[in-house]
């Protein structure tokens, strides 16, 4: 980090407004001294309109969770939260066909929070198959002609692929077949996108992992 930056923490709150700041560092520090509902859907609102905080969400919700655990074992942000992301998830294809950009935070937000939430030490069965059919979608013949859908795909799937493989392998055994046919089908597909998908193929091929050779070839194709 260059000297004198905020540090990532510090960013999160910074992006917002000094109520609302304020908002998220009460709820922080003092999480039943808030309407820890409206918080979840600021949050959520943030994710959708920057994509910085939307890769970071998920660290916040995390925190204001483990506070309000330790005040009452309550759930009420958690609740919040779940309900918000199941209305977005329900007009998907409406944010989809309104703002590209919007879609992309969405699937980045809710792979972010299914990343960082446990419950019991276990990531959260309620959103395996939303966080799946949004996989689903981006490997959707359209969205593959669309490198920002492909790069989210890619990168959701580093994230998030081998937690949801272990959930439901059936389900990671069927969106690999539809990233296989994009992949061999290639009408529309950038030479990027094409890049994209053959080496998240071979990822998991490698289980989940990146080998010495893959790493040299994908990244210095990338940056040639």
């Amino acid at each position: 980090m260059v000297m004198g930056e905020p540090s990532r923490e510090e960013y999160k709150i910074q992006s917002f407004d000094a109520e609302t700041q304020q908002l998220l560092k009460t709820a922080l520090k003092d999480p039943g001294a808030v309407d820890l509902e409206k918080v979840a859907n600021v949050i959520v609102d943030q994710s959708l309109q920057d994509c910085v905080f939307s890769k970071e969400a998920g660290r916040i919700c995390y925190a204001i969770i483990q506070a309000e655990s330790t005040q009452a074992g309550q759930s009420v942000f958690r609740r919040g939260l779940l309900n918000r992301l199941q209305q977005e998830y329900q007009t998907r294809e409406q944010l989809r066909a309104r703002s590209l950009q919007g879609w992309v935070r969405y699937v980045t937000i809710i792979c972010n929070i299914f990343d960082y939430l446990r419950v019991n030490n276990m990531p959260m069965m309620a959103l395996v198959n939303p966080v799946y059919d949004c996989l689903f979608r981006l490997a959707q013949p359209d969205s593959l002609s669309k490198e920002e859908e492909v790069d989210c795909l890619v990168l959701q799937l580093h994230r998030v692929g081998e937690q949801l493989e272990k959930m439901n392998g059936q389900r990671m055994d069927e969106l690999f077949v539809l990233i296989r046919d994009g992949f061999l089908l290639p009408t529309g597909l950038s030479s990027l996108a094409q890049l994209l998908l053959l080496e998240i193929i071979e990822f998991r091929a490698a289980g989940w992992k990146t080998t010495p050779a893959a790493q040299n070839y994908y990244y210095s194709e990338v940056s040639d």
